[in-house]
């Protein structure tokens, strides 16, 4: 099966994180962390700044590494590098996501998160405390 290296900013606005739904593909709809597949020589932190970029014509700052989740999709195997972000610079902006929420610990669950995105919500939430 193939992999797939992908990274996903949780960019954090006091207690509450950005998520955005999918616009396209087998999973539009659904909600999920911003980012995308790491280039060929790019580290994952350089990845995450220039997806943020092209998706939401933001900069950010990459923190640390909340957890790397690895999921088997039916044709594919995911691996995502998920870091906490706080925007540097600029306005968030969907040019490719067709909605976009802040969410609090307690609105967490409101959304149909992808299979992936949902196994990093319960340390995202404690960590919202």
């Amino acid at each position: 099966m193939k992999t797939i290296r992908v990274v996903a900013a949780v960019i954090r606005k006091e207690n509450m994180i950005f998520a955005t739904a999918r616009g396209y593909g087998d999973f539009k709809g659904q909600w999920e962390f911003p980012g995308g597949k790491i280039e060929l020589g790019e580290t994952p932190q350089e990845a995450l700044v220039r997806e943020i970029k092209e998706e939401l014509e933001a900069t950010i700052t990459v923190g640390e590494l909340i957890d790397t989740i690895e999921y088997d999709y039916p044709t594919f195997h995911l691996s995502m590098d998920c870091f906490w972000c706080e925007i540097a610079d600029g306005t968030l902006k969907l040019l490719e996501a067709e909605e976009a929420r802040w969410l609090t610990k307690d609105t967490l669950y409101d959304v149909q998160w992808l299979p992936a995105d949902i196994t990093l919500i319960d340390k995202i939430s404690d960590a919202l405390g």
